[in-house]
């Protein structure tokens, strides 16, 4: 059944630039105060109240947790203030609240906004990933592949060595096999502490970040948030849930999924046009941090349309209430 109001992404990107930016202001007062989970609430309160203020019918579909973990901003919550088109949020308040805390670079407030239906349910479990910018054929490297044969099939297809290629990789014991088999080939590797949707983007912006290729395992709703950014940015995207016990098997299924080796495009995980926002909270290699001067506060927001591929940065200089 169509919805009597159609999803216009030029008029309500601006007003996603706006929810990504009252998240980063929000969490500006806790940047290196050591609180996570104070910085994340201040971050999770803004970025609802400005949602609500959207003429939307919105659903969070990658939120802050199931119900019963998340007072607010959880799986399945309806925000906006009605009389609008039925859309689906993706959204994590404060990407990097280890690194907002500990005011280490890429932390962000991400959200990303699609017609309703159009995107990933993805249950809160680990996803493995593989990511590479835009300019390469179809299907040049896999999940299928080792770590080393992905190195070496896009070293082939960009035409260089397997030294000049730059791996983004999320720092954590479990990938120290797929670290020293990627080191092997000679290429380099770029650690991450905490971030990995920052991770992803970097693929699509390698001339600036000097980063080729994202692979490992990571948060699924996480998942789902890059590929909105990368179908707006351009570039390509796979992910295959990974599941521990029988409790996250349970949560693919609460979510309505029944193949659980499916292996998802880009595309699969967001299949219509995809609005994407984020702001910077802490310096990065996307978007600089929060600037602070005794009467303002200044924030740098990226704000981009998969339907034209518009990539629009803002600047926005806010007078401290």
């Amino acid at each position: 059944m169509s919805h009597p109001v159609d999803f216009n992404d030029r008029m309500l990107s601006l007003g996603l630039a706006r929810v990504s930016e009252a998240a980063a202001i929000a969490s500006a007062d806790w940047v290196g105060r050591g609180d996570e989970k104070a910085a994340d609430q201040a971050a999770v309160n803004a970025m609802r109240e400005q949602l609500n203020k959207l003429e939307i019918e919105g659903v969070v579909v990658i939120g802050e947790g199931e119900r019963d973990e998340a007072p607010m901003l959880y799986i399945g919550e309806e925000v906006g203030a009605g009389d609008g088109p039925a859309v689906d949020i993706a959204l994590d308040p404060l990407e990097g609240t280890t690194l907002t805390a500990k005011d280490m670079p890429n932390a962000l407030t991400v959200i990303a906004m699609g017609p309703r239906g159009t995107m990933l349910h993805a249950p809160d479990v680990y996803m493995d990933k593989l990511a590479i910018g835009p300019g390469y054929p179809e299907g040049v490297v896999s999940l299928d592949m080792s770590p080393a044969d992905r190195v070496r099939a896009l070293a082939e297809a960009r035409g260089c060595a397997a030294a000049d290629i730059t791996v983004c990789v999320l720092e954590r014991p479990r990938h120290a096999e797929m670290i020293a088999e990627i080191r092997e080939t000679g290429a380099a590797i770029r650690m991450i502490t905490d971030g990995d949707v920052a991770g992803v983007i970097h693929c699509a912006e390698a001339e600036i970040t000097g980063i080729d290729m994202y692979m490992g395992q990571g948060g699924a709703p996480e998942g789902v948030l890059a590929a909105a950014a990368l179908k707006c940015m351009g570039g390509q995207m796979w992910g295959r849930l990974l599941f521990r016990n029988d409790d996250e098997r349970g949560r693919a299924a609460k979510a309505g999924i029944t193949d659980l080796d499916k292996v998802y495009t880009r595309d699969e995980m967001v299949t219509d046009n995809v609005i994407f926002a984020a702001t910077g909270v802490t310096d990065g290699s996307i978007l600089p941090g929060i600037k602070r001067e005794p009467t303002h506060l200044t924030t740098e927001t990226i704000l981009m349309r998969s339907k034209t591929g518009s990539v629009r940065r803002m600047v926005y200089r806010n007078p401290k209430r």
